[in-house]
């Protein structure tokens, strides 16, 4: 064997390794049993011992130097395997276990938390939280920030500077919609009797037309909404509100987005480093868009409503148009994944700036909830009701995912850049939506961004799939201009 194929048969191992550990996170957010949490603490510890040996193993730093590309595909397979390679050799094998163990337990603390509406329950462990991946971060950074070190995970190429200019570009024009929609007729919403498995049968329902293959899935409840794994097996959850459908149906559609880019990423990248998607910023890009740009539009409500009253019956509005505004209507509120497209961007910008903030040392753990409830006020103009409602309300603090939050906003910034290409590249996307068909659109977006998994990076896929026009926030400001102001008529 050559020395390329000897490290991607070790890769392979690695990844199906990698799996298997996702697989135990996944049954820790559904089916694991309460009292199970500490001894999954020490199961979690001791895989990811496993892994950062066989990716921290002197090996593969020979044969990155001996081995040859057979191809571009190839030089990418090198190229990810590099940087993994880089970034797990600077953490010490102690600290990367640390961590698995105490996020793994840290989750469990979190839920309690926040079914109680306590932070002061889940303070020490986030303080624990914070001190690890703080030394995480101080080993990874080499002339980068601690937060940019951070960042580097969840979206290569990406700094906090850059963020912060989008941020600041987006911000006036996202606060302007909002006032002329929140000062305008407010939206009525639905009304009516929302069985739990009616929601979840229309779930399954809609997985399917998206595109999502549930012979190579499953779809569970689970507090908060995910995707997990890659390839052949790969899974979503969703929550269901006895008051509220809307909140399992688009945490559906937005899952499935997610699950529909691992399952349609190219077979022959499987169990390799361009087997999954490649940053959270593009992952993203695919659920907002299956959720928003699709799921929200015009076309499909109109077909969804049928399907409501068809399930429902009465549900509290007189027609296709008064079911659209119900579905897109900006309103006040809490929950980060309840946020309207026009309040969304809002609600990252502030877990941003606070996130940034605990990894630089200048906000203490102690004082996060008194921070975030000034912000809230600050930003939404209302103050904070309960814990649940504020600092307690993502769990991803709780396992360790700093820098992890802004890369939903850039993955929105991708979705309205991938929206203006595919309506230009599909012009009756429309006809088909209106019958409850995505597929046009899902198979558009399979063949210009999910197939390639992690053979690009970010900005690179974005813009190959846009015609070569680079990623920029103004398609999806002017989406929102444009929706929402016909919306909300001044």
């Amino acid at each position: 064997m050559s020395a390329y194929d000897e490290l991607m048969a070790h890769e392979r191992e690695t990844q199906a390794l990698a799996q298997v550990a996702g697989r135990l996170s996944w049954d820790q957010e559904t089916v694991m049993p309460r009292g199970a949490a500490e001894q999954r603490s020490e199961e979690s510890g001791a895989m990811e011992a496993v892994l950062h040996a066989r990716r921290t193993d002197p090996r593969v730093g020979e044969w990155l130097a001996a081995a040859e590309a057979p191809d571009e595909v190839g030089a990418a397979q090198l190229r990810q395997i590099r940087r993994a390679h880089d970034r797990a050799r600077k953490v010490p094998a102690e600290l990367a276990t640390a961590l698995a163990r105490l996020t793994s337990r840290s989750q469990g603390v979190w839920a309690e938390a926040r079914a109680n509406d306590d932070f002061a329950a889940f303070a020490p462990t986030l303080e624990e939280v914070v001190r690890l991946k703080r030394e995480e971060a101080a080993a990874l950074a080499e002339n980068v920030t601690l937060y940019d070190a951070l960042l580097d995970d969840f979206e290569p190429g990406a700094t906090a500077a850059m963020l912060e200019a989008l941020f600041e570009d987006m911000r006036p024009g996202l606060v302007q919609l909002r006032k002329r929609a929140l000062e305008g007729v407010a939206a009525e919403g639905v009304s009516g009797e929302f069985p739990a498995e009616v929601q979840l049968s229309l779930a399954r329902e809609l997985a399917g037309r998206f595109g999502y293959d549930r012979t190579r899935g499953r779809l569970d409840l689970a507090v908060h909404p995910f995707s997990s794994g890659s390839g052949d097996d790969v899974r979503i959850t969703t929550r269901t509100a006895a008051d509220d459908p809307f909140n399992c149906i688009y945490s559906t559609i937005h899952e499935t987005g997610h699950a529909c880019y691992e399952q349609g990423i190219d077979p022959a990248y499987r169990l390799t480093p361009l087997g999954q998607g490649v940053s959270m910023g593009v992952h993203e890009s695919q659920s907002r868009i299956y959720e928003n740009q699709l799921g929200r539009s015009p076309a499909f409500c109109r077909w969804l409503y049928g399907e409501m009253r068809a399930r429902f019956g009465d549900i509290g509005v007189s027609d296709e148009e008064a079911f659209y505004r119900a579905v897109n209507r900006v309103h006040r509120g809490y929950i980060r994944t309840e946020a309207d497209e026009v309040q969304y961007n809002l609600h990252i910008m502030l877990r941003f700036d606070l996130e940034k903030a605990l990894v630089a040392g200048d906000l203490a753990v102690r004082d996060l909830e008194a921070a975030w409830n000034e912000r809230f006020l600050k930003d939404f103009g209302y103050p904070v009701d309960k814990a649940s409602n504020g600092v307690l309300q993502d769990v991803h603090w709780s396992v360790g995912l700093f820098g992890y939050f802004p890369t939903y906003s850039l993955g929105n910034v991708y979705a309205g850049c991938l929206n203006k290409a595919l309506r230009a590249a599909v012009p009756d996307v429309d006809a088909h939506l209106e019958r409850g068909d995505p597929g046009p659109a899902v198979e558009w977006l399979h063949e210009n961004v999910q197939r390639h998994g992690g053979r690009y990076e970010p900005r690179e896929v974005i813009t190959l799939a846009c015609g070569g026009e680079e990623p920029s926030a103004g398609p999806l400001m002017g989406y929102l201009a444009d929706k929402f102001c016909a919306l909300y008529p001044g």
